[in-house]
């Protein structure tokens, strides 16, 4: 996609990634994020890139997509691995490539990073369509399953 910038978010973006991961938590899992915590969560780790970073899509300077990154380290590995998470493309641009310019700016990003040893993920079982383009993209099913305890929002 040659009309998309891939950038870094900044803390002018905070807002705007906070608003598209209420919107993707309630389209995913139906859940009503509280606006004051998204806000924080989201200027938190434009703040401390020790937790991660986010990574945006811009088409016309206007949002696309949104991803972010957060780190697992691997002892098996001696590396670390990028977990993608907070995917959110906005309806309009849907289908697009906005999610595969932006997966292919992060394998690129932890090519050049020099210790990543894997880029992971995870989707909602039911989300055929998402499982598919990571397929596409190169990615592989795991082996593991996820287990949580989910401190936040209590058992669902």
């Amino acid at each position: 996609m040659t009309d998309l910038v891939i950038r870094r978010a900044a803390p002018m973006d905070a807002a705007i990634l906070a608003a598209n991961n209420r919107a993707m938590a309630l389209e995913t899992e139906g859940k009503v994020l509280d606006t004051a915590t998204t806000l924080r969560g989201a200027a938190a780790l434009i703040a401390d890139e020790s937790k991660g970073f986010y990574l945006i899509a811009e088409r016309a300077s206007e949002v696309a997509g949104q991803l972010m990154v957060t780190y697992e380290w691997s002892d098996w590995r001696n590396g670390t691995f990028w977990w993608i998470q907070s995917v959110y493309v906005s309806p309009a641009s849907r289908r697009s490539g906005v999610f595969g310019a932006l997966y292919r700016r992060v394998r690129e990003m932890a090519a050049d990073a020099g210790d990543v040893c894997g880029i992971r993920l995870y989707v909602e079982t039911a989300n055929a369509r998402a499982q598919s383009t990571y397929v596409a993209l190169g990615m592989q099913r795991s082996h593991y399953e996820l287990y949580e305890l989910d401190l936040a929002f209590g058992s669902s």
